[in-house]
């Protein structure tokens, strides 16, 4: 680790958040991981999903190894000045609900649950009918 650490806010941290430059704020730490991409283990959309905010409860959820914690020093750059990182990111709804097209199918699903029975059992009185008719 840095013996005098740069400090970084959060806004210049959170720019850093392509595969080609990707860090990440783990415990007021700032880590870029750039280099570590393409080795993650739960590959580099885990990473990027990490970026643009505090990593840390991801890190912990995940329950990263001693090796794991170990390797973390080599990709140490800094600190982060805490005040500037959001405490949480607040969820913002879309602005208009589009249409989803997978609502489609349970509609269709529960259309021919209604009209499957109705035609079987249609059919069956036309073969009753033509059935008697015959017999008769």
């Amino acid at each position: 680790m840095a013996s005098n650490p740069k400090k970084f806010v959060f806004d210049d941290v959170s720019t850093h958040n392509k595969t080609k430059d990707c860090w990440l704020i783990i415990d007021g730490k700032v880590y870029d991981v750039t280099p570590f991409m393409e080795d993650h283990p739960g590959g580099d959309e885990v990473l990027l999903a990490a970026t643009g905010k505090d990593a840390t409860d991801d890190f912990e959820d995940v329950g990263h190894s001693d090796e794991a914690r170990e390797m973390m020093h080599k990709y140490y750059i800094g600190d982060v000045d805490m005040a500037t990182v959001p405490k949480k990111r607040a969820f913002v709804a879309p602005a208009d609900r589009t249409y989803n097209p997978d609502k489609t199918q349970d509609f269709i699903v529960k259309i021919l649950q209604f009209i499957v029975p109705l035609v079987i059992l249609g059919l069956a009185f036309v073969v009753r009918s033509y059935t008697k008719e015959k017999s008769a």
